[in-house]
């Protein structure tokens, strides 16, 4: 299981409270910085948490095995090629046909894990977010559970859109699947598996996965829907809620003697994806975005956490804040931001 959000730190030998540590975090005055290390292991919910974190806990234990099955995903490139030069060998489009039924099962199970993901982060943006506190801060310090399931939603988003992205077969199965299904229909062919995924289900499925990074489009519509349904909520509540996280997580990245203490650089994945996860959900939902000047995300100390990363390890996040943001080319975005993603 991921990490999870507690937090220490030590002044002149006494430990001061949660809501100072952020304060210090989110000022630009990096001198004031205090010496602290957030340990991402053992979180258990208060009594409070417990019937929202047991709500989310059980998306979560399926996200696992959906990564490992994306993971695994080969595609039928195959059996497609074989089908569509030898159209008139009836064996070869029976092979191809089945093999694609079996792999739009799967594409059609990921698409309906996404709505439950959204229904998580629903349930979690409610207690983050209400006014049970006066700050973020108190939030993140006393719904430390909740925060870390959070962190675990945009983590597991991030790695599933990488590894989206970088397979092509998804789609292609998926539009063999449909221009088979089509023709099958046109010749009044029974199409087995056809009960599978209906027409309906088809076109959200296909709108779905049309998106270049499509969990990371769940997450910022269902944020955006979050904020307009509760319009009684200060949207501040939500963004204050995203930019303190990611300030937490540049900080903890960019100072090499807090980096040091993590036991496993999966925990340097976890903290680089899950800044980059709410920087965009920050950008959709914010009025202008991430990357103004009001923004309270230090914007360039971000990008300059992901550059120092090995090339290879990050280029996916970059694409998401290169491609998946809202405000980036926006006129009054800083041309220094935009140079440093190109």
């Amino acid at each position: 299981r991921f990490p999870y959000f507690g937090y220490y730190f030590r002044r002149g030998g006494r430990h001061r409270n949660m809501g100072n540590l952020l304060k210090v975090l989110t000022c630009t005055d990096l001198e004031q910085e205090p010496n602290f290390f957030l340990d991402f292991e053992n979180a258990q919910p208060t009594d409070a948490e417990r019937e929202v974190w047991e709500q989310v806990d059980l998306v979560l234990k399926d996200a696992r095995g959906v990564l490992d099955e994306l993971q695994a995903y080969k595609g039928a490139g195959q059996e497609i090629r074989e089908a569509i030069q030898n159209p008139s060998d009836e064996v070869l489009q029976e092979a191809a046909w089945a093999a694609v039924v079996h792999l739009v099962g799967k594409l059609k199970k990921f698409y309906q894990f996404s709505q439950r993901l959204e229904a998580a982060l629903h349930s979690l943006l409610g207690p983050l977010t209400s006014e049970t506190y006066d700050d973020p801060t108190q939030h993140l310090e006393r719904e430390q559970a909740l925060a870390k399931q959070f962190a675990e939603i945009l983590h597991f988003t991030l790695r599933f859109d990488e590894l989206k992205m970088t397979n092509p077969a998804i789609q292609n199965d998926f539009s063999y699947y449909r221009r088979t299904l089509s023709r099958m229909r046109i010749n009044n062919t029974p199409a087995e598996g056809e009960n599978e995924v209906n027409n309906e289900m088809a076109n959200r499925i296909s709108l779905f996965y049309a998106d270049a990074t499509p969990m990371l489009k769940t997450l910022s519509d269902s944020t955006t829907k979050f904020v307009s349904e509760n319009k009684n909520l200060p949207i501040e509540n939500t963004t204050d809620c995203l930019s303190t996280m990611a300030s937490v997580c540049k900080v903890m990245l960019e100072t090499p003697e807090y980096r040091s203490r993590f036991t496993s650089e999966e925990t340097v994945s976890f903290c680089l994806r899950v800044m980059v996860g709410v920087i965009i959900l920050y950008d959709y939902v914010h009025p202008v975005g991430a990357f103004s000047k009001s923004s309270k995300i230090d914007m360039k100390g971000c990008i300059k956490v992901l550059r120092d990363q090995p090339p290879n390890s990050v280029e996916g996040l970059l694409n998401a804040l290169r491609y998946t943001t809202k405000h980036l080319n926006d006129e009054s975005t800083n041309k220094t931001i935009k140079s440093m993603l190109q």
